[in-house]
């Protein structure tokens, strides 16, 4: 099953103890879903008010992007064909992102980046203490709202420090091939265990949540999760 396989995964990082929530997020950085999703987790955990810990584990939609990543249009009409056959779709992405107090900019984008530094920059905070949550909140609002590139190492570095990750470390960091390693390997296992879009949510290591659900279906599984009932597989019906 993907939630065992992901499990797995996820125990790399320190046990918790039984009475706190524990959700994995396996997003990419340039996901508008993951942006929603990650909102709506955001308040599905004060919901419920206990204490919780939130982990992200990396996923690349394009894997095989350029490292001087996509210009918008291009990629665009690669993936889905003609832009302006998209524009209902990003006409309801942003109406479903004001409900979760995002404003998604997408005339200011003009490159779509490769994502792999910036989740190199996440498994830094990951590891050394940081924020994480907050971290992929500020390159998240960086690329919809901003229209930043977050493939720049300069970029990357501004927003790292916000967090209090010194701009050394990031650096020293991007410039070691042992993160990079690490990132591709954490990756890889998750397409293996038959993940193939984002955002997901694994919950106590065993409720597997698919997409950019509702604040309410997540409040429903934390509760499933903590409270020991069986549960199925919550699939959303929102295409990624």
């Amino acid at each position: 099953m993907i939630s065992s396989s992901i499990g797995k995964i996820a125990m790399a990082s320190a046990d918790q103890s039984a009475e706190t929530l524990r959700v994995d997020v396996i997003a990419d950085l340039i996901c508008p879903w993951c942006y929603i999703g990650k909102r709506r987790l955001g308040d599905a955990l004060s919901a419920v008010r206990g204490p919780s810990s939130v982990n992200w584990i990396p996923f690349q939609l394009n894997p095989a992007m350029p490292a001087a990543g996509m210009a918008l249009n291009d990629y665009l009409r690669e993936r889905f064909g003609e832009p302006e056959a998209l524009q209902p779709a990003l006409a309801e992405l942003a109406r479903q992102g004001l409900d979760e107090g995002i404003r998604f900019r997408f005339d200011r984008i003009q490159r779509i980046p490769n994502t792999l530094d910036a989740h190199r920059l996440m498994w830094l905070a990951e590891t050394s203490g940081a924020d994480s949550s907050a971290l992929a909140e500020q390159l998240l609002k960086a690329f919809f709202e901003d229209g930043m590139n977050i493939a720049d190492r300069e970029v990357l570095s501004e927003i790292g420090t916000r967090q209090g990750i010194r701009r050394s470390d990031t650096m020293s960091m991007l410039e070691n091939d042992n993160s990079r390693q690490l990132v591709l390997s954490q990756e890889a296992q998750v397409r293996q265990s038959g993940v193939s879009g984002v955002p997901d949510f694994l919950v106590n290591r065993r409720l597997f949540v698919v997409g950019a659900q509702s604040t309410a279906s997540l409040v429903n599984v934390f509760d499933r999760a903590m409270f020991g009932e069986e549960s199925g597989l919550p699939v959303s019906d929102t295409l990624h």
